[in-house]
């Protein structure tokens, strides 16, 4: 027998019901468009930084898939809230999509290509690298349009991490992905002082303090999007994120002889 879903409804209700029973695919719909806004939010994020050519609707649809995926794997036992771990989800779903398509259009491929010759040619001339105005007069172009013109030709340079390097005898290539250095790759030991440091600062916090320091500065979460995690307005986020760092703030202050030892 199915279960039906009256239009007002209790958002925690309908993930026990459907957690039960996963077949309940009008009550997983149910969530998606409740957490709609969530996809079309981090969507546009991405979108803005995106040069002209990406569709922001081939983003949110690939969000949509993301946020499935996540309503699917979701463990409600776990005790964290949804939206802190459906995002990572969202974007990652995204940035796949990106990585998929050849979405820099032709058009800023052939700019990209004239601004490299522009560069090349004042190169040689100068001896050193142009500056943007000297640019802008090689191309008969105004400094507005050449710097719009840089910012959409860097995306010419990224790669596709399934391209082949090169290719070898065995049966396995080499790909752009096997080569590239791990910049962000953490030291353990730091790792471990910074989760030493991060208990040393949430002592005594309680549990929406707590994480609101840990979104903020560990997560990077935007005001807004930590209010909409702990069911706070970002008004009220920010007086308790401004409370928090003065009491932090003195409370380190009275520790800083240890700190000195």
């Amino acid at each position: 027998m199915s279960t039906t879903v009256a239009p007002s409804y209790d958002i925690e209700d309908v993930w026990k019901k459907y957690k039960h029973d996963p077949n309940q695919k009008e009550l997983r719909n149910l969530l998606v468009e409740h957490y709609l806004p969530l996809v079309k939010y981090n969507g546009e994020r991405i979108w803005a930084r995106l040069p002209e050519g990406v569709e922001l609707d081939d983003l949110i649809s690939a969000g949509i898939f993301g946020l499935m995926d996540a309503i699917d794997a979701f463990d409600m036992t776990r005790g964290v809230k949804f939206e802190t771990y459906c995002v990572p989800r969202i974007r990652g779903a995204m940035l796949d999509e990106l990585r998929t398509m050849d979405w820099v259009p032709r058009l800023v491929r052939s700019k990209a290509s004239k601004l490299g010759e522009a560069t090349k040619t004042l190169e040689a001339r100068l001896g050193r690298h142009p500056t943007t105005v000297e640019l802008a007069a090689q191309m008969e172009m105004s400094v507005p349009e050449v710097e719009k013109m840089v910012s959409e030709a860097s995306a010419v340079g990224l790669i596709s991490l399934n391209k082949k390097w090169y290719e070898t005898d065995s049966y396995k290539d080499v790909r752009e992905i096997d080569i590239l250095e791990d910049k962000k790759g953490e030291d353990p030991t730091r790792r471990i002082q910074k989760n030493d440091l991060m208990r040393l600062v949430t002592k005594g916090l309680n549990r929406n303090e707590r994480l609101i320091i840990i979104l903020y500065y560990y997560e990077e979460l935007t005001m807004k999007e930590i209010g909409a995690t702990l069911d706070l307005s970002e008004s009220r986020v920010s007086q308790m994120h401004s409370s928090i760092v003065s009491r932090l703030q003195s409370q380190l202050g009275r520790r800083r002889p240890e700190f000195a030892q």
